[in-house]
């Protein structure tokens, strides 16, 4: 019996799981939560104040995962730890950080600069850059911009790296590379840099075998051009070695010195073979604190808002399509922590009430919008509120409109010309009984679901044992490591009749919200001004 390790990181926890590789049976897992948490308030070593929409990390829990959580998972597995031969890994994505050219994070260095830290992926306070990188790219007509959607995220690679150079040129200029915590991660393990082909398409905007010109960089900030000497190197394709792992990590996990280390992937992308999600016109959900849209095809189609298109960037044969919300379990969460109530509580008074009944639509942008108008400074909204409405109605009108998010994506990819065969979903909010009926229902189609509790992780172990030699592909490893539970759940056409009309609402109120008018971008910038004004 042969076993690979897969290691997942999420945004406040790492989780591993050891999976057989003759049958992808899952024998053992183990989570350890970060000790720093995600680093939104204050900064730890100083105590200063983080102005709005700043969401940082420290690296030093994403190594004490590989510490403590991957010895667990073998040990809970009762497996010799000598069988296991390769493991792979996952990072939510964008999440980048500046270190020196031997890998050390600049934050241990620097822990008085929050720019030396980890930039989580829901660090949005680069929106200016961003939209200064799109509104160049227009003007320049750059190549590459349709297939990002025709606009830039504030949650990418290079928009974050410009921050650094505008806010803290000190920091930029001690940053002798910039690397996606994925590729940071694997270079531990196996003592190399690798760049990979998903963390290097969608998130630094490479395309065609290249990064945006010089030309470009340079018409965003003269001295931005430097960010190539910072992100050049060779792209590796998924499911490729990395390296092999050595002494110092054989020592840290417990696994065998030398193993292969798979190429790193993106948490959601990667969960593609664990949900044996990989061919043309499958549309996976992965849906936790976010939520991405991920869906391969063998065309490339330019369509607007989404955040990206990649030859490759899931699995080698076919363009990978992403696009997503940026809040989603993070929204039930904070009304949950709001209230004082419980998910229970809420659900359960909540799925008792007719589709309708509680005379509610709202916008699903309290963490910004991530697809299709790739905007973080728009903010939520609800319609329709009484003295006579409920906190359950609150909370199943914000369900339903992640569900309304997830149908306006469906309908862009599908008039871009990419058609959705199949809804599978992935991650927590599957167990939620409720949210996987509406969704059903808001979507009029069935809903597969990935069983695997540990998808992400189940994926990446999928590549850890392509890239050990197992398999000769993604592919092959997926059909048997893999698991899929087709059409669990089916929309009620009478509820589905009442979406319809809801979503109309919610359609008027992305646009007149979203596109026509800028208020969420007004209050902002009064939030902020009074901000500033605040005694510390």
């Amino acid at each position: 019996m042969t076993y690979a390790v897969g290691v997942d990181y999420g945004t406040l926890s790492g989780r591993a799981v050891v999976v057989r590789v003759g049958d992808g049976a899952e024998l053992g897992s183990a989570v350890h939560a970060y000790r720093h948490g995600v680093i939104e308030r204050t900064l730890p070593a100083t105590g200063e104040t983080l102005p709005p929409d700043w969401a940082l990390q420290d690296p030093e829990d994403y190594l004490d995962v590989l510490r403590t959580a991957v010895p667990e998972a073998v040990a809970a597995a009762g497996i010799d730890p000598s069988a296991v031969i390769g493991i792979g890994i996952d990072v939510t994505s964008c999440t980048v950080l500046p270190v020196l050219r031997d890998g050390t994070p600049l934050c241990r260095l620097r822990p008085g600069s929050r720019h030396a830290y980890v930039k989580l992926w829901k660090h949005h306070a680069a929106q200016a850059q961003a939209d200064r990188m799109t509104e160049i790219a227009q003007r320049r007509g750059e190549p590459w911009l349709g297939r990002y959607g025709g606009r830039i995220s504030s949650e990418w690679l290079l928009p974050k790296a410009l921050q650094v150079l505008d806010e803290d040129p000190a920091t930029w200029a001690a940053t002798e590379r910039w690397i996606e915590a994925a590729d940071w991660i694997v270079w531990q393990l196996c003592g190399r840099e690798t760049r990979s082909a998903g963390t290097a398409g969608y998130k630094g905007i490479f395309q065609d075998g290249a990064y945006p010109s010089r030309g470009y960089l340079t018409a965003l900030n003269p001295a931005f051009a430097a960010i190539t000497s910072k992100i050049d190197g060779p792209v590796a394709p998924l499911g490729a070695t990395a390296g092999n792992l050595t002494k110092n990590a054989a020592e840290m996990t417990g696994l065998p010195e030398g193993i292969p280390v798979a190429v790193g992937n993106i948490d959601a992308h990667v969960t593609n073979a664990a949900a044996k999600a990989l061919d043309p016109g499958q549309l996976l959900a992965i849906m936790g604190t976010s939520t991405c849209h991920v869906i391969n095809s063998p065309e490339i189609s330019e369509i607007p808002g989404m955040c990206g298109v990649v030859d490759g960037g899931v699995i080698d044969g076919l363009y990978g399509y992403e696009a997503g919300q940026s809040g989603v379990g993070d929204i039930f969460h904070w009304y949950v922590t709001t209230t004082g109530q419980t998910h229970e509580q809420l659900t359960e008074k909540a799925a008792r009430q007719p589709v309708g009944a509680h005379g509610l639509v709202a916008l699903d942008w309290l963490s910004g919008n991530r697809s299709v108008l790739v905007d973080h400074h728009l903010s939520g909204l609800i319609v329709g509120l009484t003295l006579a409405t409920e906190p359950h109605e609150i909370y199943r009108a914000l369900i339903e409109s992640t569900a309304f998010g997830a149908r306006k994506i469906v309908e862009s990819y599908e008039k871009g010309g990419i058609p959705v065969t199949e809804f599978i979903v992935a991650g927590g909010l599957k167990r939620n009984d409720l949210v996987m009926r509406v969704y059903a229902d808001v979507l009029n189609r069935p809903i597969s679901v990935a069983p695997s509790e540990q998808a992400p992780a189940l994926g990446s172990a999928i590549h850890a044992a392509v890239a050990a030699g197992a398999y000769p592909g993604v592919r092959e490893a997926a059909a048997v490591m893999g698991r899929l539970e087709k059409d669990v759940y089916h929309p009620d056409p009478a509820n589905t009749a009442v979406y319809d009309q809801l979503y109309a609402e919610y359609d008027r109120l992305h646009e007149q919200f979203g596109v026509l008018d800028t208020m969420s971008h007004r209050l902002r910038r009064i939030r902020d001004a009074a901000l500033s004004q605040e005694v510390p």
